[in-house]
């Protein structure tokens, strides 16, 4: 299916117009932080939307290089007045680019891989078989170095781990409660990519606390990728065809679980947000009724996890005590996007004591594909003081439920010289759990 162009569709004008040019979006803007330009704010941005819109401004290369500099972090519309969302017509607008200028090779290859399951299967196998000729370990244990240059990292960039078996093909399809004769909960798991390919302790950690639970687990093995990636670069095939592939599978299933579970904050925001947003502004009605629906029940993990059971308490009162500092860093598509950011603090603290680094909500500046491939200089630049702010705290551990926070923070602590450790909740929260008796190897 061919969808309509964005500017048919969404008004971009009608958002410039109900800007009141107050500023408070500009301090708190993660593109601005590091490139102090006007047209790269989100005043800039929604007053060239308007303009563009309008016929005022060419989509030329110079719009196409301020259009794609935007994060997305959402810090805009978490302090605009009028809740002007920015961050959707950056989104809508890039469709436009894409249309226009087309999508980079190495992109078009990597959303291929995310529609195709079995393909990505084979080729991250592949990857693991052979990540020695053009990766080398860490000396810091955070990931891999690229030997050389490619298009979508320079030589010396630190990129995750690759594993010999994705979470999706090393677990059977259902897992039994532990307990199968007392009454129990059952869950799905959306795993998504990182976690299933590059962060083996996310899978291994949720699954290890739920059966401690007495939770039923299904691991739905059709799942794709969320489309987030593809959405961010303005992929609208991608992102349909991903998309309606998911809903579809999921109404086959979902009604018989209780939740399902996701462990990142990313994948979360996408599934539970972003889809709906897709299909409205792309007037696809039904769709988006069937996202909303599908969507009901799903939550990103540790915030079901602490409000549907008893693990605060199993933690308390039978989990291990570490002496390791944490500190917290809020992923935006968890605190701004779905408003989650105690929860899993309330499940490390009985455990690990906690510090709070200056400004825990500063976006760390993945900012997507683009960011960081074409643009990785902009990322570096907003990930310096975010590793600075860990630093400072003198946290064994950096947590955050979020791959994509994870690989853009490792990557910057590894530039700063910052020895803190990053993990994902899950896998502390597991840790404090675990019978060292029958741990998981």
């Amino acid at each position: 299916m061919s969808l309509k162009k964005p500017e048919e569709i969404f008004n971009f004008a009608e958002t410039s117009d109900a800007c009141i040019k107050c500023g408070k979006c500009i301090p708190v803007c993660t593109i601005h932080q590091v490139n102090p330009d006007e047209t790269t704010s989100p005043r800039g941005f929604i007053d060239l939307l308007g303009a563009y819109q309008k016929g005022h401004l060419p989509l030329d290369k110079n719009a196409k290089d301020i259009f794609e500099s935007c994060f997305l972090c959402t810090n805009c519309v978490d302090v605009c007045p009028n809740s002007l969302a920015t961050d959707m017509v950056i989104e809508e607008v890039r469709a436009d680019i894409a249309d226009k200028y087309g999508i980079a090779w190495f992109k078009r290859g990597f959303f291929f891989l995310l529609r195709h399951r079995k393909i990505m299967d084979l080729v991250m196998k592949l990857g693991f078989m052979f990540k020695t000729c053009a990766l080398a370990e860490d000396n810091k244990g955070r990931g891999l170095r690229a030997r050389f240059s490619l298009p979508m990292m320079k030589k010396g960039r630190l990129i995750p781990s690759l594993m010999k078996t994705s979470f999706l093909n090393k677990y059977p399809e259902h897992i039994p409660a532990s307990k199968p004769a007392e009454k129990k909960q059952r869950v799905a798991i959306f795993i998504g990519c990182l976690a299933n390919y590059n962060y083996e302790g996310i899978g291994d950690s949720l699954v290890d606390i739920l059966e401690k639970l007495n939770i039923e687990v299904f691991i739905p093995k059709k799942q794709l990728c969320c489309g987030a990636p593809a959405y961010f670069t303005g992929d609208v095939d991608s992102v349909e065809y991903m998309t309606k592939k998911n809903i579809e599978y999921f109404e086959s299933f979902m009604d018989e679980y209780d939740a399902m579970l996701i462990p990142e904050a990313t994948c979360s925001a996408m599934v539970k947000h972003d889809w709906q947003v897709f299909f409205k502004n792309h007037k696809m009605p039904e769709w988006e009724k069937r996202a909303q629906k599908v969507t009901e029940k799903i939550h990103m993990a540790t915030a079901w996890l602490h409000d549907n059971t008893n693990l605060k308490e199993l933690l308390e009162s039978k989990g291990k005590k570490f002496d390791q500092l944490v500190t917290y860093h809020d992923p935006c598509h968890a605190r701004k996007v779905q408003g989650i950011y105690q929860e899993p603090r309330n499940l490390l603290s009985p455990n690990y004591p906690m510090v709070e680094m200056s400004d825990p909500n500063r976006c760390c500046g993945f900012g997507g594909v683009t960011m960081q491939t074409e643009k990785f200089h902009f990322a570096e630049a907003a990930g310096k003081p975010k590793a600075a702010m860990i630093k400072e705290t003198k946290a064994h551990y950096v947590s955050a439920e979020c791959s994509a926070c994870r690989v853009q923070l490792s990557e910057a602590m590894n530039n700063t010289n910052v020895e803190t450790i990053f993990k994902n909740p899950l896998e502390l929260i597991a840790e404090a759990l675990k019978d060292d008796n029958n741990s998981r190897q």
